[in-house]
């Protein structure tokens, strides 16, 4: 019988990507309540002085160097990719680079480590947004997308598909993708810059903010990763998410309120919100100018349309129970 994520087992090492992040942060610190010893990539002086911060054993290298990810891993048992590239704007080569090709040399370097059993990565549930319509309950089921307007979105769907191509690319390798919308919880950055965007006054909700949204509480997404360390099938991908759904308007204004900041009522109609992303998209292009335009068709994508999951797989085959409630992750920050 295989051991489940609370299950003691001797000495087990762990390999996490991303780890000085908001995420990584998050489930080194859950890695070493459950008892397994550590190890974390780190690019920079600063990552590494994170990570060591929280108790895990900073390795220097890049995520691109398949020579420094091997000695790495040399001893893990399962690695945890989370690095990624997250922003609303830019160009598609950046987002590949990291989320394609840095997962890339994940698996292969998986592959000729021997002791790596397993390789858990953060997917995103935007893998199965394609053009801008509302989606309800979406499950596995659905095929992945990919859009010019999403570098982001575009650039997880193809790391997803070499991640999941890569399970049994050597015998005992077994690889699983999990896909959380909207990732919320204390010290989350995305919250800095809603606040900073309702301070400079340019805050407004697309749609008036009605649209249904499943959301994701970093501890939440930390416990599934650590299920899947052991329990799911390998070459698979699961949507995890929290017990309770909101609208984007609820939950984003409960968000704010944790920091004492409450957004005005401007609303803005989808259409004429994505037709203005285009023209500034253009515009920022065309003249090369710097920094992000305002709004993004990415960002739109993401938030503008209804859109909800179904954690029925992962519940069935991870055995995933959401640990953290809505109100007590919000009353915890």
């Amino acid at each position: 019988m295989s051991a489940t994520a609370t299950s003691p087992r001797l000495h087990r090492i762990a390999l996490v990507t991303g780890g000085s992040g908001f995420v990584g942060s998050h489930l080194i610190a859950r890695l070493l309540a459950e008892g397994w010893e550590v190890r974390a990539l780190a690019r920079s002086a600063g990552s590494a002085a994170k990570v060591k911060r929280l108790g895990a054993k900073p390795v220097s290298g890049e995520l691109n160097d398949e020579r420094s990810l091997r000695q790495a891993m040399d001893g893990c048992e399962v690695i945890f990719h989370v690095a990624a590239h997250f922003k609303l704007w830019g160009q598609q080569k950046v987002f590949n680079a990291v989320n394609v090709e840095g997962t890339r040399a994940v698996v292969n370097a998986a592959a000729a480590t021997t002791s790596v059993r397993r390789v858990v990565a953060v997917s995103a549930a935007a893998v199965v947004m394609g053009d801008p319509e509302p989606m309800l309950n979406a499950d596995e089921s659905l095929p992945v997308q990919a859009r010019a307007f999403s570098p982001y979105g575009s650039s997880k769907a193809e790391g997803e598909r070499v991640l999941l191509a890569a399970n049994g690319a050597r015998p005992g390798l077994e690889t699983i993708a999990l896909r959380p919308p909207f990732i919320w919880g204390g010290e989350m950055p995305t919250l800095d810059h809603m606040v900073q965007t309702v301070s400079a006054g340019r805050w407004q909700w697309v749609s008036g903010g009605k649209q249904a949204m499943s959301s994701c509480h970093v501890d939440n997404l930390c416990h599934a990763l650590l299920l899947a360390a052991d329990a799911g099938r390998g070459g698979q991908a699961y949507f995890v998410a929290d017990a309770e759904q909101s609208t984007l308007k609820s939950f984003i204004s409960s968000l704010l309120a944790t920091r004492k900041v409450t957004a005005p009522d401007k609303a803005v109609p989808f259409r004429m919100a994505w037709t203005m992303a285009g023209a500034m998209g253009l515009a920022w292009r065309l003249l090369r100018l710097k920094g992000e335009p305002p709004i993004t068709r990415q960002m739109l994508r993401l938030i503008g349309q209804p859109f909800t999951i179904s954690i029925r797989k992962a519940q069935a085959e991870l055995g995933y129970t959401p640990q953290v409630t809505m109100q007590e992750g919000l009353s915890a920050m």
